[in-house]
């Protein structure tokens, strides 16, 4: 069985080399997290069932991992935003599908030149160097992100922290994925949607890619591509019948809805807070928060309660006095009395994965401790 060659690299042009060369192979391979922890390293490894390792020593066996079929390109273990992650794998014909799709969307006639901006461990920093892999684009190295335009770059992938830090007004792309985008953006930017499982970004400003199907069933949005993955390392991909009676749709676990081909994505469905019997999204409300003058940042979560079932938790970053009326104020008027906040919480930061997302059960778990501790 092939074996699967985990990658301990720092984000280079060295570790473009050893990919494009994997792609040329068809070697099956991993990216590892450079910023976590040795021991967390280890515990990666293990997830992803990694037979070798390949670092800046050469490559060693590890005595531990399982191979993978023929077909498997890439592992990749998921966000874990709302739970422990998983490891997806991922078909060579996926990965090609995702470089060529998207570049047929934003190339406009042109190869692209992006500059790799996010950690290659996530698949939306990853998916950069694959499109150059696969011959469908080329990339600009810099540290500098303002300057990638000066230095011949189009586009560029970022999470919402770098797009608020930097100014990326001179490339004709911004792909802006992980957190919940600002209600205002520049007309260069285009809010991004997909995961780990459907092999990087799949809807660009609300619209699917071609070949991509989206719908929603029961308020979940479902997907037909040729870009999703293959199965997890431990169980099988779940499955659906589709709008087109065919059984092979992915459940994405996302809210959301599909107006006239326009794709709007709600937020986790398992995150959704049941207060009085109507029903909250936290991204909406979290959005309607933000609007405060005194709030930097904002996430809301919930406790029990046994007069509503679930109160709602509003978590805030703030160096100014917030009161919780003010908040429940803006959350009456933009959505409905039902979304009004019962607790507040002031902290110096929100939980967040290295890729920028929100981690809601770490935000649940800290809200119930501090107000349990009150």
């Amino acid at each position: 069985m092939p074996k699967l060659v985990a990658i301990n690299l720092e984000l280079s042009p060295n570790l473009f080399q050893v990919i494009s060369n994997f792609v040329e192979t068809r070697q099956a391979f991993c990216v590892l997290d450079r910023r976590i922890s040795p021991e967390l390293q280890r515990d990666q490894l293990k997830q992803l069932g990694a037979t070798h390792l390949l670092s800046e020593d050469g490559e060693v066996s590890l005595d531990q991992g399982a191979g993978v079929d023929e077909e498997t390109a890439l592992v990749m273990l998921t966000s874990g935003s709302s739970g422990a992650p998983k490891a997806a794998e991922l078909s060579w014909t996926a990965l090609e599908a995702s470089a060529r799709l998207t570049s047929s969307r934003l190339n406009s006639g042109t190869s692209a030149t992006w500059v790799p901006a996010l950690p290659p461990n996530h698949i939306g920093g990853l998916a950069v160097l694959l499109r150059a892999a696969f011959g469908y684009a080329n990339l600009c190295w810099t540290d500098e992100l303002e300057k990638g335009p000066e230095l011949g770059a189009t586009h560029i992938s970022v999470v919402r922290a770098q797009l608020a830090r930097y100014d990326l007004a001179k490339y004709h792309y911004v792909l802006l994925g992980g957190a919940k985008p600002p209600s205002e953006l520049s007309e260069n930017v285009l809010p991004t949607w997909g995961m780990t499982e459907t092999g990087s970004g799949i809807v660009y400003g609300g619209i699917p890619l071609d070949e991509v199907l989206v719908s929603s069933i029961e308020g979940e949005l479902v997907v037909k591509s040729p870009t999703l993955f293959t199965r997890y390392r431990e169980q099988d991909r779940r499955t659906i019948v589709g709008p087109d009676g065919s059984s092979d749709w992915f459940p994405t676990g996302d809210g959301g809805a599909v107006t006239d081909g326009v794709v709007r994505v709600f937020g986790r469905i398992g995150s959704v807070i049941n207060t009085g019997g109507e029903k909250v999204w936290p991204e909406q409300l979290e959005a309607i928060l933000g609007q405060h003058k005194s709030v930097s940042e904002v996430a809301v979560t919930s406790l029990e309660d046994p007069i509503w079932g679930e109160a709602i938790v509003a978590v805030v970053v703030s160096d100014q006095e917030v009161a919780l009326e003010s908040l429940s104020e803006l959350a009456e008027t933009h959505i409905g009395p039902w979304a009004k906040p019962k607790h507040l919480l002031i902290t110096k930061s929100l939980p967040r994965t290295t890729n920028g997302k929100l981690q809601r059960n770490v935000l649940a778990a800290m809200a119930k401790g501090r107000l349990d501790s009150k």
